[in-house]
């Protein structure tokens, strides 16, 4: 592959980035209304029918893979999505997203070791490097020291262990996603279905057990009946579950796990633009931030 085909992997991971930053700022909010559990259900069901129709309107039969391929994108998608999503907006909630952000931006050198233990995937010094200032300029903007708008509760210990469950179950589930993708004809819009159907059903099992909280979800999705508020948890989850999954799956296709989950970490670099353009000051050290990241982003892109 020559020219931008080739770095196809990185460039939809760097897409993801951007939706993802602004989904957050949408669901902190959202979390005010709903819970993470059912935040994750509402999501979910929206986007398996939009890619079920999306689906069927380009006429894309089942894919011709293997069960065990199968079997690890289901398995992505249980910890990924139905386990690492519900512990993030559980950060969130009681974070603010901010630093929910920040423990997140632990899930790529997680799953750069990973992908080194299970799939032997070996990354070049320079890779390596442009991990670490890719997080590490990500890091250094999450931590600025203004205030995180709309946090609903601080509560520091909860979200850390919610989100540290976020971030190994990303990791994890990234790794899972790249062993059966990277060896499979399966396009990244039936990885993504197979992954949040998969993700769905642990939600929706672990709920089926716990009839009181069962009917706390159902409660709250009660809410969906108002066309407003439903339009606006629609238009998230087009945004950031089939949009941004999608894109998630090509970049995990076509790039090395840890390339690609480091790129799709660099949400909160997104930020800094969108601030300034809202008339916000933005500091020199957020700006420092950005350019190491930059820096790293660049040789993620040129590693050889």
């Amino acid at each position: 592959m020559t020219g931008l085909a080739a770095f196809r992997g990185e460039l939809a991971a760097l897409a993801a980035a951007l939706i993802w930053a602004i989904a957050s700022i949408a669901f902190t909010r959202l979390g005010r209304r709903l819970s993470p559990t059912a935040l994750n259900v509402s999501k979910g069901l929206i986007s398996i029918g939009l890619i079920g129709l999306t689906l069927g309107l380009r006429g894309v039969g089942l894919p011709a893979a293997s069960g065990s391929a199968v079997w690890l994108l289901g398995l992505s998608g249980a910890i990924g999505i139905g386990l690492g999503d519900t512990a993030y907006f559980a950060s969130l909630n009681c974070l603010g997203a901010r630093r929910g952000l920040l423990l997140e931006s632990l899930a790529p050198p997680l799953t750069a070791l990973l992908a080194l233990l299970v799939l032997q995937e070996r990354l070049s010094g320079a890779a390596w490097l442009g991990i670490g200032l890719t997080v590490g300029g990500v890091a250094w903007v999450i931590v600025e020291r203004s205030p995180d708008p709309g946090l609903p509760r601080d509560r520091p210990l909860r979200g850390l262990v919610f989100g540290l469950i976020a971030a190994l179950s990303q990791a994890s589930g990234a790794v899972l996603s790249r062993a059966a993708l990277s060896t499979t004809d399966i396009s990244p819009l039936w990885g993504t279905l197979i992954r949040l159907v998969a993700g769905l059903g642990v939600v929706l099992l672990w709920l089926l057990v716990k009839p009181p909280q069962f009917r706390s979800v159902g409660k709250e999705m009660g809410q969906l009946r108002s066309p407003r508020f439903l339009s606006i948890v629609a238009g998230t989850a087009f945004a950031s579950t089939f949009l941004g999954i999608w894109l998630q799956q090509t970049a995990l296709k076509f790039a090395p796990a840890g390339v690609a989950q480091s790129l799709l970490a660099t949400s909160p670099l997104f930020v800094i633009p969108i601030a300034v353009a809202l008339g916000d000051r933005v500091s020199l050290r957020a700006v420092l931030g950005v350019l190491v990241a930059i820096a790293g982003i660049w040789l993620l892109f040129w590693r050889g």
